[in-house]
């Protein structure tokens, strides 16, 4: 199933199931007005929700309309828990040396992760509005998963049934601020302005042989300002969903609706680019020695489109943000 959410002045929007070409969609009020509350009474729902799908995708279906993504809010415009890991081992030796720190210890044996805000995520082509360029703006490609409810000390294998929903993710970053938040030991808080998805959500099934280990087997194509920055494959993933969010419900349990995230997309090979500016930095500096690009200037855009192998486009849609100066006393 594919599922968005169309902002609709409320704060948790309006649910729709979207058709396989992404061309339609209907809302389903009658059984779940918003995803949250369909993850809440998964088991209820989900056969009336894929009956209303295969309608959809059969043909002409009253109250059906065309599917805009620009209307889309996040497919989850607020969650109980938005938490983020670097399970690209890649990305995460590249960033030690990017910010000088010594290794993590048992890096590649413990996920690490942190909980990011999760009451207003932004939606596919939101504008991001932000202080100050000087605080090293970034994008950040990554894969995620919406879980059900997931119990204390599960198993990875039982994390991994709890798998809900599947979703393609831009983690800003402010850079300059990352490296003072992370010696405090508290980790970030000021360096992540709030996340965008991209405008649709679906089942696990809806990726066929793609979604493979635990792992979302497809590249993540990312642009900026319209030039190839990268593409890189979510198969070199370290750790499986299933062990990222069994780490998350060690000590304590999970409800509906938690996000998982698997960090930015990064594979060992160069000529799969990056999916972030500072990985790409750290790239310049070691092997050409110095640092060649910067970070992102107000006017910038950044557009991202998971895809598979095949080339075929992937079924989440697309993230175009512009990223504009905070207008002085907005919200």
């Amino acid at each position: 199933m594919r599922f968005a959410t169309l902002k609709d002045g409320s704060l948790d929007g309006r649910l729709v199931v979207v058709s396989r070409d992404g061309t339609r969609a209907v809302a389903v009020p009658r059984i779940a007005p918003h995803l949250i509350d369909a993850l809440q009474r998964w088991d209820a729902v989900r056969q009336p929700l894929e009956d209303v799908q295969s309608a959809l995708d059969a043909g002409p279906m009253d109250g059906a309309f065309a599917f805009d993504p620009r209307a889309c809010a996040a497919p989850l415009p607020r969650s109980p828990q938005w938490l983020d890991a670097s399970a690209f081992l890649n990305h995460g030796r590249l960033m030690e040396r990017a910010f000088n720190t010594p290794p993590i210890p048992d890096f590649d044996t413990v996920p690490v992760m942190y909980q990011g805000a999760s009451d207003d995520f932004l939606g596919p082509h939101d504008e991001v509005p932000l202080p100050s360029e000087a605080d090293g703006i970034d994008f950040e490609g990554e894969f995620g998963v919406i879980c059900g409810p997931v119990r204390m000390a599960a198993t990875p294998d039982e994390a991994l049934g709890a798998v809900r929903l599947i979703v393609q993710i831009n983690d800003w970053s402010l850079r300059a601020l990352g490296p003072h938040e992370m010696k405090t030991g508290f980790g970030f808080l000021q360096a992540k302005p709030s996340t965008a998805f991209a405008p649709i959500a679906v089942t696990p099934d809806e990726l066929g042989d793609a979604w493979r280990d635990g792992r979302v087997q497809l590249k993540l194509q990312v642009q900026w300002n319209g030039e190839r920055f990268g593409e890189p494959h979510g198969g070199e993933m370290n750790f499986s969903f299933g062990e990222l969010v069994a780490h998350a419900a060690r000590t304590r349990r999970l409800t509906p609706g938690c996000i998982v995230g698997s960090g930015t997309v990064s594979n060992v090979a160069r000529s799969a680019g990056s999916a972030c500016i500072a990985e790409r930095r750290v790239i310049e500096k070691i092997d050409q020695g110095d640092i060649r690009t910067g970070f992102m200037r107000f006017g910038d855009r950044v557009r991202m489109q998971a895809r598979f192998d095949d080339g075929r486009d992937g079924p989440f849609g697309v993230i175009d943000q512009r990223v504009v100066k905070l207008a002085e006393g907005a919200r």
